[in-house]
């Protein structure tokens, strides 16, 4: 990176601390420190909770995982949009008419105090080890990519983050992200207009649809009933309609964003704006995946994008690299040749063939590689779909635009994180602090609590960081994880909600049961995770009915 980029890339990340830090000195009070004084509008609560959601992963591995598999991922949000419609008018008259700070304080109010620290627990656990990971993938790539130290790449981001959730709770972290959406979405559209740039002299946006068409990279819809497959309709539709029911209805790091709003009418506006504009962000960042696929059809790509990997391998096995990359360097000509006919050709039929055969021929030695690298050292991740976004980045965009991309990607992680440990801070504050260990503490003393605790997630999330292991693809690894906890979570709601008969002790052991139930399915079977999500939900309601029905207490 030249001086310019880390100018622009430290400028804006000092900017957005500095002003976050700045607007809400002189927080010192529980409702503005934990739910921002309920003076946000629903411009603020959108694109907060848009903020959360979307961390660096997204914006790191999701144009990786188009450029892989497809666009087929943009179903998983397919059940979002009607998700966000129930929370807002269900989940939040509730919450709003309680007056609760965190969703886990419901639970105690309809069932009893063991049910609330039970999904406040849950909560914990799976936020808790994902805040850790929201720092470590874009740390680890970003490290590599730029031979920065890792450990401080992991510090700069936590540290960072730590600094203005602490100082500025709730308010901090939501005015704070609305600034970094705008980074964030300037920068992606900014990439995508260089992509198209880069293709123009070989071929138009409507010809480079076609090609990416016919290499199976524009396949969004599949209605496929075979419940292994990750991604369809009808899973994207159910599993991530409980996903994303749980997540904004359940999850504190979200329920905090909107219980913030100056009154329901603003928090319901700000979810609706997720669920107009959630789905087509998504589609644009998976549409740039595909693009910089055709990209590196009329570029040279690399035959791996993790080159450190490439580098590793030939240090431990000299020479065995360079029939590889002959090889690669033919192939792509090939392609490159198939694809220009392929764009030029009015027999389409006899074109198309001969770009998909040297794309097989091409991927094929690209899998030969991947495979040469973990014969060699299993310890090296293979997998390079996470990479590929930010080797477009550092290598085809000018002075300056470099900067803004690394800070899109930093600003992303920051926000994620910090309404994360926000939330987590809440949660620990309200469910345990106060109503466990300490519920006759003065509200200054809770604020207090609230602060350390929020360092206190921070430093942990940094030690989660440290420890995480890679994984195949960083947004399939936060969607797994999430699933295998929100559905017991959500859950819990559904039946306080909707079945009145059903007691405290009969849903506490039930979300136990289901819990367990799909972390043994996790474990042993090959069920796509977002099923987890309905499988977990529908556990908990109806075992509780089942014991709630036993101990005859209906």
């Amino acid at each position: 990176m030249s001086t310019l980029d880390l100018l622009v890339l430290f400028g804006t990340l000092g900017l957005i601390v500095g002003y976050g830090v700045y607007k809400t000195l002189g927080t010192n009070n529980m409702q503005d420190y934990l739910l921002g004084g309920n003076s946000m509008k629903w411009g603020t609560i959108g694109l907060s909770v848009m903020a959360t959601q979307a961390s660096a992963i997204t914006f790191i591995s999701t144009p990786g995982q188009a450029y892989e598999s497809g666009m087929a991922f943009v179903q998983n949000y397919f059940g979002l949009p009607i998700a966000l419609v129930i929370v807002a008018f269900v989940f939040i008259p509730i919450y709003y008419r309680l007056k609760v700070y965190t969703a886990y304080e419901y639970l105690e109010s309809r069932f009893d105090n063991k049910t609330r620290l039970l999904g406040a627990f849950l909560f914990l656990v799976q936020r808790g080890l994902a805040a850790g990971i929201t720092i470590y993938a874009p740390a680890i790539i970003l490290s590599t990519i730029l031979h920065w130290d890792l450990t401080y790449m992991i510090l700069l981001v936590g540290i960072l983050v730590i600094i203005y959730t602490v100082s500025g709770g709730t308010k901090a972290v939501s005015i704070t992200q609305k600034h970094q959406m705008a980074v964030i979405l300037t920068g992606m559209v900014v990439a995508f207009g260089f992509i198209m740039y880069y293709l123009s002299p070989f071929v138009s946006f409507s010809g480079a649809l076609e090609i990416a068409g016919s290499l199976d990279k524009l396949n969004a819809v599949d209605f496929s009933l075979d419940f292994e497959k990750r991604y369809t309709v009808w899973s994207g539709i159910l599993g991530g309609l409980f996903l994303a029911l749980s997540y904004f209805g359940t999850d504190q790091s979200q329920v905090q964003r909107y219980l913030g709003g100056k009154n329901t009418a603003e928090s319901k506006m700000g979810l609706m704006f997720n669920a107009v504009m959630k789905i087509p962000m998504q589609f644009f960042i998976l549409l740039t995946g595909a693009m910089l696929y055709v990209f590196y059809i009329f570029y040279p790509s690399p035959v791996h994008f993790n080159e450190n990997s490439i580098t590793e391998l030939e240090a431990k096995v000299p020479g065995v690299t360079a029939e590889v990359l002959a090889k690669h360097e033919q192939l792509s000509e090939q392609r490159k040749a198939a694809a220009i006919a392929f764009s030029q050709s009015g027999d389409l039929t006899n074109a198309k063939e001969q770009l998909q055969t040297a794309t097989q021929e091409l991927e094929a030695n690209r899998q030969e590689v991947r495979d040469l690298i973990g014969r060699h050292d299993a310890s090296i991740k293979t997998k390079d779909s996470d990479y590929v976004f930010l080797t477009f980045i550092l290598n085809y965009l000018p002075e300056g635009l470099i900067g803004l991309l690394i800070a899109v990607i930093f600003s992303a992680a920051m926000s994620s994180t910090s309404g994360e440990l926000n939330a987590l801070a809440s949660t620990t504050t309200v469910d345990f602090y106060k109503n466990v260990i300490n519920p006759n503490a003065t509200d200054g003393q809770y604020v207090m609590a609230s602060k350390l605790l929020t360092a206190l997630w921070g430093f942990m999330a940094i030690g989660f960081a440290f420890m995480a292991h890679q994984s195949e693809n960083l947004i399939e690894m936060v969607n797994i994880l999430g699933s295998i906890f929100y559905g017991n979570i959500l859950g819990l709601f559904l039946v306080a909600f909707f079945v009145k008969y059903v007691q405290g002790t009969a849903v506490f052991w039930a979300a136990i049961v289901s819990q367990t139930l799909v972390i043994t399915l996790f474990l042993t079977t090959d069920i796509g995770y977002l099923w987890f999500n309905l499988i977990g939900c529908a556990g908990v309601i109806l075992i509780s009915m089942l014991i709630q029905t036993v101990r005859g207490e209906s």
